[in-house]
């Protein structure tokens, strides 16, 4: 019983992660109908920029900050003006294939001018374990957990209860009428990809210091928070928290109960399930498109 709970934590803290990450996605695609297939690169990416700071002597906390201005830039601001916009003429399957190409190019170079092995990253909470019900529970767990669903917390009332997050939401569902009523509907879809930068550099710091800093690290990453947007419902943000939490304990509970082998099948066999049953997503609403 207690090797459940500590799964279940665990995996909830890897889920809050995944729930990030899926939020990004989900943003992207209802502002601007961007899958952004580099996303997991995205991921990993920061933790490199943070340990390149380090490595030239600033300090964790200047580092952090650097890495996160830095990533909002590189893979918000340069990601949509040099990429997404003139891609986005051409239709959403040439993005994707080129957000594809993206992720290839960031890994690569990762690997050639970084390092090709892993390396241990500081962690922002405290290590060693606390005593929930009588439970030994990994403090890193809790405070990756709780700083993951701040950051939620705070999107969430920053979409929900602020004008700019109303206007977010216009530009996101009817970008022509948003522009009739005066909403800067550009600058509300730059506004989501800086979002994202940000949620990202934010699971990076996360994750980075339970997994090392591999260049290969995003591959997994970005795939898991896939199928969590998908299954929780690709249009929703709601979705993508509930099937990021889903996926982390599901991926947790098949690692111990299954085997670590097919650990990564258990979530794709639920993906597929849901996509047969239920193809918007548990959470996610039905779209009808003209063709």
């Amino acid at each position: 019983m207690s090797n459940l709970f500590d799964l279940l934590v665990a995996g909830l803290a890897t889920g809050a992660i995944y729930a990030l990450v899926a939020v990004g996605f989900t943003l992207l695609w209802q502002t601007s109908q961007t899958i952004n297939f580099a996303q997991g690169e995205f991921v990993m990416l920061p933790a490199f920029l943070m340990l390149a700071a380090m490595h030239v002597g600033a300090p964790f906390w200047l580092a952090i900050i650097l890495g996160i201005l830095l990533s909002m830039i590189l893979l918000g601001l340069a990601f949509k003006i040099l990429l997404v916009d003139p891609m986005m003429r051409h239709g959403v399957l040439p993005l994707a294939i080129a957000t594809m190409a993206l992720a290839i190019g960031i890994k690569e170079a990762v690997k050639q001018f970084f390092s090709a092995e892993a390396s241990p990253f500081p962690s922002i909470v405290p290590t060693g374990d606390i005593s929930i019900l009588g439970h030994a529970v990994s403090l890193q767990s809790i405070g990756v957990l709780v700083v993951a669903i701040l950051a939620v917390f705070g999107l969430t009332t920053l979409l929900n209860r602020t004008s700019l997050g109303h206007q977010m939401q216009a530009a996101a569902q009817n970008p022509t009428v948003a522009r009739i009523i005066g909403v800067p509907v550009e600058r509300m879809i730059l506004l989501t990809f800086l979002i994202n930068a940000f949620l990202v550099a934010l699971a990076s710091l996360l994750i980075t210091p339970i997994y090392l800093a591999k260049f290969s690290s995003g591959e997994v990453l970005g795939q898991a928070a896939f199928i969590a947007a998908i299954v929780g419902g690709f249009n929703q943000v709601r979705g993508a928290i509930a099937g990021g939490l889903l996926i982390g304990v599901l991926d947790n509970l098949a690692a111990s109960y299954v085997s670590t082998q097919y650990r990564a099948a258990v979530p794709l066999v639920f993906l597929i399930v849901v996509i047969l049953f239920r193809p918007q997503g548990l959470l996610g609403r039905p779209e009808e498109r003209t063709v």
